[in-house]
């Protein structure tokens, strides 16, 4: 028995948000939005996807947002994705250099952290 790899993730959003999380996560993330299924969909939220990267926007009705726990997204293109974010009013900071990428964290438009890495290639 062996966990294999992560099927998707979970960030929590506040009721009625949808369109916010459609302009950060496929506007500036570049996340394509994948259809809920139906019997899901009522709940609302939103689902997106990249390559092997999935996630799901899920409605909380108690929704803190996430200011420490956070996903963490390999990126290509960081410095333009950060000129992207900044243009558009969100506030991008550095945090400690790990050896091996560049990283920076943003948070969503509810609040919840997002970390962008991108690997230094050789």
């Amino acid at each position: 028995m062996a966990v294999r790899r992560i099927d998707h993730i979970l960030i929590a959003m506040p009721a009625g948000r949808e369109e916010e999380a459609r302009a950060f996560y496929h506007g500036m993330l570049g996340l394509a939005e994948k259809e809920k299924p139906p019997q899901l969909a009522a709940r609302g939220g939103c689902w997106f996807e990249s390559g092997a990267v999935t996630v799901h926007l899920g409605v909380d009705k108690n929704f803190v947002a996430a200011g420490k726990a956070h996903p963490a997204f390999i990126v290509d293109g960081l410095a333009d994705m950060v000129s992207k974010l900044e243009q558009a009013g969100y506030r991008v900071t550095e945090d400690e250099p790990l050896p091996g990428c560049d990283r920076r964290h943003v948070h969503d438009p509810f609040g919840n952290r997002i970390e962008l890495i991108e690997p230094h290639t050789r």
